[in-house]
């Protein structure tokens, strides 16, 4: 910054966990380039370690579904207006949303209405469901930034500035994953057969997934008394919550092991794992853990969110890799004995291992790019356009 310059205020939103994750490593790649730009807005721990200074917990926007945003909308809500009278009436240089696209193309719409540039970070699914959100991102966002390659000419030729950088999770997560490794750090066996299981990071999903994973390692621990468990949690709430499923069995789990945090250890050292569908599936597939995907909402927004599906997967390494390279069990089909016989087939069959961790081995070359400097650098030549 030039001396006797102002400091560019850069207004930042992320709505959950990944959001936080990925907002905080573009934070900081910025802040490293420029250590005078001021980022302020809705965060969580990671990007508030990165410096941003938080009028609001991303956990107030970790909303999943239709009938969840309709319990919560008020708040949201509020929190929105808010924050667009507050921008309205003192312009930031910049706003970035991160994710939460339902959240953010709204504000980011009347920011743009009122010359504030503004940067999508995380393109929304478009080529998945909900197409019709082109027309909106055209309003709202002056430049997007992708994250997967097959993204940048949905764009493109959309008219929508864009720029693909990679997926930040590539750079961070290792090169090369070592199973042993991750079993010394944890202090596991280095020869017993070892499931992971991810049910999400939100309360919503804990409510509604932890009770079927529970009664699917107990179908597991039946025919394989020898398998071990390791379920990585985020906070003190998901784990009670977990905890409470397993007590509504009334049944001794000594091979379930409750970890905080630590998911990348836990599916680095399991031999498959049960993951709830989202950016976990990137996550196991980057660091090479054969998986199960799955997923369940209230049934209503299932009904409703399902129909508008353009592709038969959900998963990320399936859309990545353009087929079913990774079983889905979703809603109905998500039953404790129809996941129990998918991991216990997956960990049975070597071979089916062997292809899908050469699958993420490429899709772990694809998406290493560097992409939180990529999307720094668009973020930095907005501001240096900005009077």
């Amino acid at each position: 910054m030039a001396a006797g310059s102002q400091p560019r205020t850069v207004a930042i939103v992320a709505g959950e966990p990944s959001g936080d994750l990925l907002g905080s490593l573009l934070v900081a790649a910025v802040r490293r380039r420029d250590s005078d730009v001021r980022f302020v807005g809705v965060a969580g721990p990671r990007m508030e370690a990165a410096g941003v200074e938080a009028l609001y917990s991303t956990d107030r926007l970790a909303v999943r579904g239709y009938v969840e945003v309709m319990r919560h909308y008020f708040d949201i809500v509020g929190i929105r207006r808010e924050l667009r009278s507050r921008w309205l009436a003192h312009p930031p240089d910049l706003f970035i949303g991160v994710d939460a696209p339902d959240f953010n193309f709204d504000l980011e719409r009347d920011l743009r209405r009122a010359g504030v540039k503004t940067v999508h970070f995380v393109s929304p699914s478009i080529w998945a469901w909900r197409p019709e959100r082109m027309a909106k991102i055209r309003e709202a966002v002056s430049h997007m930034i992708a994250l997967f390659p097959f993204e940048a000419p949905l764009y493109e030729a959309a008219g929508v500035p864009v720029t693909y950088v990679g997926h930040p999770l590539a750079d961070m997560l290792p090169q090369h994953p070592d199973r042993m490794l991750a079993r010394e750090q944890l202090r596991l066996p280095a020869d017993r057969t070892i499931i992971a299981l991810l049910p999400g990071s939100r309360e919503s999903e804990l409510k509604q997934l932890a009770d079927l994973y529970v009664a699917t390692a107990l179908g597991i621990a039946e025919r394989r008394p020898d398998v071990l468990f390791l379920v990585p949690l985020v906070n003190r709430v998901t784990r009670l919550l977990f905890e409470e499923a397993m007590a509504r069995t009334q049944m001794a789990m000594p091979n379930m092991h409750l970890l905080f945090g630590h998911s990348h250890e836990a599916m680095m050292a399991a031999n498959a794992a049960l993951v709830a569908s989202g950016t976990a599936t990137l996550e196991a597939a980057l660091l090479g853990c054969p998986m199960v995907i799955t997923y369940r909402m209230p049934a209503l927004s299932w009904r409703i969110m399902w129909p508008k599906r353009r592709l038969p997967y959900v998963g990320l390494p399936n859309i990545l890799a353009g087929e079913f390279v990774v079983p889905e069990l979703l809603q109905d089909q998500a039953t404790p004995a129809n996941l129990s016989q998918a991991l216990l087939n997956l960990v049975a069959d070597s071979l089916v291992q062997r292809r899908m961790e050469s699958r993420f081995a490429k899709m772990r070359v694809d998406l290493r790019r560097n992409a939180a400097d990529g999307a720094a650098q668009v973020v930095l030549q907005l501001l240096s356009r900005n009077p």
